[in-house]
Parts: structure tokens; sequence; C-alpha cells
């Protein structure tokens, strides 16, 4: 079994921390971001608001912490991302924790190392939403229920009410469903019928219940209270019963207006690239168990477990049930999957299993990394040009994963093939990919630009297209920088000295009515949450971007 050294997590902190210098992404992770900065501002925790309008969608927890940690660290990256990139270092541990009871020391920690590592953490940790919170508060309350299990300590209840308490303040009830679906299937499996049927449940129920009283209080003060409040174009809407129900359940009974045509399979595509390498170990894996649980006519033995394979493919046809689906909504059972193959791993080092089929992967996971170390290659020498340092640091990078994947005696190398490989390679993502591809976001961009500025708010309008009052706008990011609320108007302001946020069509506007005007700044504009083949291609980029401008009338 390979020793991971404590020093390697510490590495991986430091990669994950290093995304904070990445802006936030339009649309969403840019949107709550203003939101918690208008938090911050006004004071008002229990009550949401996106630039002034009624916001309901998600709960309040992202936006508590997130406020919070502007007041500290100002308005800014570290301020709005420090706290989630926390709560995915709580993840790490926390399923650390869990592999360590249910397996022993060496599989935790590769449990760990294997979710850090997955292509889907490093986005979390650049792309801040939800999603990294929630998946913390999971795998913790999962832990301290075992903890309980075995040991009996009230600390470890109050842990797990809490965790599942706040994980349903950060994303809804999945984050009480989840630990059901790994208890309720390990239990059944087991028939321990005392477990489930424990009264003791009820109590645990009413306490999380209680923690949940001030955020609802919130939502009944904002709209059960307000019926004549139009909230997604629609009157008469329930805070609580579109929390409790519609925006978890609504969507699989039909009930939710939100559908994007996902079926069942729209997650595991997605899988394919989010837990990345891991992700054909995992399907191995979950064979193996499957099979080995039908032979075992659906009981478990001695020294198995089932919480996380069970809870995981629950938590998967829950979410897959769905109307619809993003790629993110797994990601809450990450840390599950994790484990998994951590077991699969233990049983090749230490046990010495299935051996034809660990000579057949071993290779094939070298494989998957060398093709993207050649795919990173591509993306610093033609996509995103990043000069002789970048090829520099490359050079360097795949000379020392050559060194561990080609060095004799290393114990569990399959493991750290794959793990340095990630490592490696999402220093180019995160800081010759995103960064460059974020200079193609007009909000940051240009919000960062009018941050400085001494000119008032209302002196400032976003013209004709550039709306940044509707929802999934790409603009998201723009009062966050600019730290100011920026009006829309779709008509042009008589007044001299006032500056204009348009595209090409306004400026044909302003030339067309004989308005004079300065261009102070001006750039391309692309939506980077939606990459092109046209925009990837640096040939025919400039036929994917609009060029947007700030002009300051005469």
């Amino acid at each position: 079994m390979p020793k991971i050294p404590f020093w390697v997590f510490i590495l991986l902190a430091l990669l994950h921390l290093s995304a904070i210098r990445i802006d936030t992404m339009d649309v969403d992770a840019s949107q709550y971001a203003e939101m918690s900065r208008e938090m911050m501002l006004n004071g008002d925790h229990l009550h949401l608001y996106d630039r002034g309008a009624e916001y309901l969608d998600k709960p309040p927890f992202l936006f508590w912490v997130s406020s919070a940690s502007m007041k500290v660290f100002g308005v800014n990256n570290l301020g709005y991302k420090l706290p989630s990139i926390l709560f995915a270092f709580l993840a790490m541990y926390a399923t650390y924790r869990l592999a360590k009871l249910l397996y022993n020391e060496a599989t935790g920690r590769m449990a760990a190392l294997i979710l850090g590592t997955c292509q889907g953490m490093f986005l979390m940790t650049n792309d801040i939403r939800c999603d990294t919170i929630l998946m913390a508060w999971v795998i913790t309350a999962i832990w301290a229920i075992k903890e309980c299990e075995i040991k009996r300590r009230r600390q470890f209840v109050a842990l797990g009410v809490l965790s599942i308490a706040c994980g349903m303040m950060t994303k809804g009830p999945i984050a009480l469903m989840v630990p059901a679906f790994c208890f309720g299937s390990d239990w059944v499996l087991k028939r321990k019928w005392k477990n489930i049927f424990n009264p003791w449940h009820l109590l645990d129920l009413l306490l999380i219940a209680i923690l949940l009283i001030p955020m609802s209080i919130g939502l009944y003060q904002q709209f059960d209270m307000h019926p004549e409040k139009t909230v997604n174009g629609l009157q008469h809407v329930s805070g609580l019963r579109f929390f409790y129900w519609s925006q978890s359940f609504g969507r699989i009974t039909g009930e939710s207006p939100w559908q994007n045509g996902a079926d069942i399979s729209f997650l595991l595509v997605n899988m394919l690239w989010s837990f990345l390498p891991w992700i054909f170990l995992l399907l191995i894996a979950l064979a193996i168990n499957i099979s080995t649980l039908i032979k075992q006519k659906f009981r478990l033995q001695d020294g198995q477990e089932w919480i996380t394979t069970g809870g995981f493919l629950l938590a998967y046809l829950s979410l897959g049930s769905s109307r619809y689906q993003l790629p993110h909504y797994i990601f809450v059972a990450f840390p599950l999957a994790a484990i998994i193959v951590a077991k699969l791993l233990k049983d090749f080092f230490e046990a010495e299993k299935y051996k034809r089929l660990y000579t057949i992967i071993k290779p094939a996971m070298g494989i998957i990394i060398l093709l993207l170390f050649f795919a990173i290659l591509v993306l610093i020498t033609y996509i995103f040009p990043s000069g002789i340092f970048a090829i520099v640091i490359w050079i360097l990078s795949f000379a020392a994963w050559l060194y561990i994947a080609f060095k004799k005696n290393i114990p569990g190398k399959m493991l750290w093939v794959a793990a340095s490989g990630m490592m490696f390679l999402n220093i180019f993502v995160t800081h010759f990919f995103y960064a460059p591809l974020l200079q193609y976001q007009m909000g940051s961009q240009l919000g960062r630009f009018i941050n400085p500025g001494s000119n008032p708010a209302d002196k400032i309008i976003a013209y004709r297209e550039l709306t940044v009052y509707k929802v999934g706008d790409p603009l998201n990011s723009l009062p966050f920088y600019a730290e100011r609320v920026i009006k829309s108007s779709d008509s042009l302001p008589n007044a001299s000295n006032t500056y204009i946020i348009t595209m090409d069509d306004g400026i044909a506007d302003l030339q067309q009515k004989g308005c004079a005007f300065d261009i102070v700044k001006k750039g391309e504009r692309f939506k980077v949450s939606e990459l092109t083949p046209e925009f990837i291609n640096p040939k025919t980029r400039s036929k994917a971007v609009n060029n947007y401008y700030l002009v300051k009338l005469k």
C-alpha cells in the first residue's frame, strides 16, 4: 500500500488556493459573488436579493460565509473564493476520516487524494458555486453518523445534525437525502432494522428543523407574507414550498418549470471529464461491488459496507431522474466515489486481487495522463500561446511525471502516476487556460477598469443589449468588480460626461445620431462558460468574439 505523506496534501492545497487569482466566472459564480457583496452592504442575512431584485433559487449559506469573508478580506476574488476553497479542504478531510473508519489509514489518505485530484474538484475551486460547500457538509454528515454508529459519542450526533442542516441551507433537501441513501441501503443489506426504525431519528429531524428556523423565517417573511410579489414571473409564490419541495422534488414530478431534456445518462457522460482520471476505476469498482452483492444474494458479509456504493448509486439515480440537470449536480457524491475507487486500489495493492484487471488498467491510466499532457502542450503553444516560461514549466512537469512513471519500486505506482499527473496538469489549466480565457469576460475586465474611477454610479449606463438585470446574463461579474450596480437603458442619455457601456450596434447608434464621444476602453467579449470550437481555434476566434466599449459622451 502506498504511504501518502502529509506534504503531498500541502502541495495540493496550495494548488487549489492558487485559483484565487482567477476571476469569478459568469454566470452563476459571479452572480453569487455580487449577491454576497450586496448582503455585506445591506446587512440583511435573512432575505436574498440580486441587484435589488427578489431572489428565490439558492439557500443562503454560501452568501452568509462569502459576505462575512468579504468584510474581512474585501470585495475581491479572495473575499469570495476563500470560504468555498476551505470547504473543499473540509470535504477532503471528512472523506479521509470516513474511509479510515470503513477501511484503514492508507485507504483514507488515498480517498482524500483521489477526491482532491479529480478534475471536478479543480473546477469547483476555480468556478465557485454552492456545490463545493454542499459536498463538504454532506460527506461530513456521513462521516459523523458513522462515527456515532461505531463510538456512540454525542459530539458526532451534534456534528451530523449540524452538517445536514447547514447542507440544506446550502442547496436544499439533497443534503438530507444523500446520508439517508448511504445508511438506509447499508442497514437494509445488513438487516439492521433497529438502526432504521430507531426513534432517536425523530429527535435528529427535530433538531435539524430547529436549525433551519432562521432561514425558514426569512423565506416566509420575504415571499409567503407577500403573495403580491412577482417572482420568476409568478405571483403567490411560497418560499417555503419552493425550498422544501418544488426546487428539488418538483423537478422529478414535473411541477418545476425548469427542464432541459437531460436523461439518466447525462451525469455519467459528464463524469467522463469531471471525475477524470478516476472515472474508469469507479465504473469498474461499481461493477465489481454490484456483482458481488448479487452473488451474496443481497446480504452483506462481515467487513463489507454499502454506505459508499449504495449512497452513490441512489444519489445518482435521484439526481438523474430530474428533468433539469447540470454537470455539477453529481459533485455532491464525489467523496463517495473517491472512497469506492480507493477501496478498489486497496484490493489491487494490498490484497493483490484482480491481478489480470490490474495489468490492463495500470498502463491505461498512464496513457490517459500522457494524452492530457500533450493536450496541455497544444493549449500553451497554440490555443493560448503562453510563451517560453510556460513551455519550460511544461517540460519540467513532464520530466518529473516521467520520473514517477518509470521509477521502479514505487508502492502503488498507478495512484502516484494519476494523482501527480493531475496536479501537474492543473497548474496549466488554472493559470494558462482559465487566466487567459477570463480576459474575454467583459464583466470582470470592464468592472475592474471602472472600479478605481471617481465616476458616480448614475453616470454609467449599459446601453441596448447589455441588460445587466436579465437572469442568466453574462454580465453578472460587472457589478461585483465595479462594486456598483450599473443601470441599463434602451435610450441614449442627453447629459454630457456620461459614460456608456455598449457594443458595436451601440457605437453605430451614437455615430448615426451625431453624438460626440471618446472611446475610453475597448475589448473583446465572449461568454466564457460556453466554449465553442470557433472560439478555441485562434484562427477563427475573431468570428466568435464581439467588441465592447466604454465611451464618454462629450
